[in-house]
């Protein structure tokens, strides 16, 4: 090792009172601690409540920066993953110190159980930032990153804030490689496995006693997009899921059905379309249709808005890259 190399090596040491942010920071069997290490070349040493940072210079800052954030983060009231790691990691590497901290205090709503929902990137942040200034939102992205959920999650706000009477959960039925007519049951029970996340979400927020009970009041509406053709839906919240899935004539009969007091969120990952070869997506014909109309907001999620198992954010950037690829290879 070179002279000028050892004197860029410097040791800092910093305070972690609270046993349980040093605990989650830590991570399980100091997990968490091994991939800072790894990550920035760093030694993280834990002695009591002092943390001791060895490494080069610029790195031993990030790191201190990273945990700063984590703590509090963790001080807001809530807990740390894998998740908050990475994501603190990376926005300080690209110059965001500030990324993680911003979240910590921004509570959406509280859940029937006590839990707080908070925006857990910068993008889902913007997104509610949309959702709260916008009448119409479309929340185009990859899975994983919170467009259906945290649309669920502002209608739920909107109705205890009585801003509107109802809210109204559609998606198209559409078939993935699976004949509808095969599948037993009536109808309903044909679609229902279709509209399964709308229910999750549902469940998670307000509890499946409180929904089954709005469900039977039709406070909250659940049901393919076939049924809401020739309807007006009034002072109601609502949200169309998988609208990749829709035809352009679709997509227009549904933002069609939007009457006084109502606001819609669109949400679809335009990657992911199952419709039959050669039929064009509502969701793609309508970004380009509606596009800089005022009063109708588009906000695009990225692989960075994951908030899935760590593995998905490479899958989805995986696909990307060979999809990418792929397009060239054939032109």
């Amino acid at each position: 090792m070179t002279e000028k190399m050892q004197t860029q090596l410097i040791e800092t040491r910093m305070i972690i009172d609270d046993l349980g942010a040093a605990a989650e920071i830590f991570g399980k069997h100091d997990e968490n601690m091994s991939l800072l290490e790894n990550s920035l070349g760093v030694k993280m040493v834990a002695r009591g409540e002092e943390l001791v940072i060895m490494g080069q210079q610029e790195q031993v800052q990030k790191t201190r920066k990273i945990v700063e954030q984590l703590q509090t983060y963790y001080q807001a009231g809530n807990r740390i993953s894998r998740h908050e790691i990475n994501y603190a990691l990376k926005s300080v590497n690209s110059g965001n110190d500030e990324a993680l901290a911003g979240l910590a205090k921004d509570v959406v709503l509280v859940t029937a159980r006590g839990k707080k929902i908070k925006p857990k990137t910068v993008g889902q942040q913007q997104y509610i930032d949309k959702l709260h200034k916008q009448d119409i939102v479309f929340a185009l992205g990859p899975a994983g990153t919170g467009k259906t959920y945290l649309a669920v999650v502002m209608a739920v706000r909107s109705l205890r804030n009585r801003t509107v009477n109802r809210i109204v959960l559609t998606r198209p039925a559409v078939e993935a490689g699976e004949k509808l007519g095969f599948l037993p049951g009536d109808l309903q029970e044909k679609v229902d496995p279709y509209l399964r996340p709308l229910y999750d979400s549902l469940y998670d927020v307000l509890g499946v006693d409180n929904t089954q009970k709005y469900l039977e009041r039709q406070v909250i509406e659940i049901a393919p997009l076939a049924y809401m053709r020739g309807r007006t839906l009034d002072d109601s919240f609502v949200i169309l899921d998988e609208a990749q899935n829709t035809t352009p004539e679709q997509m227009k009969m549904f933002l069609t059905r939007l009457g006084f007091g109502s606001r819609a969120v669109i949400t679809g990952d335009e990657t992911q379309v199952d419709l039959p070869r050669g039929q064009q997506s509502g969701l793609v014909h309508a970004r380009r249709v509606l596009d800089g109309i005022v009063g109708i907001g588009f906000h695009h999620f990225t692989g960075e808005d994951i908030v899935r198992h760590p593995l998905v954010q490479k899958i989805v950037r995986a696909y990307e890259e060979k999809g990418a690829l792929a397009e060239k290879t054939e032109v």
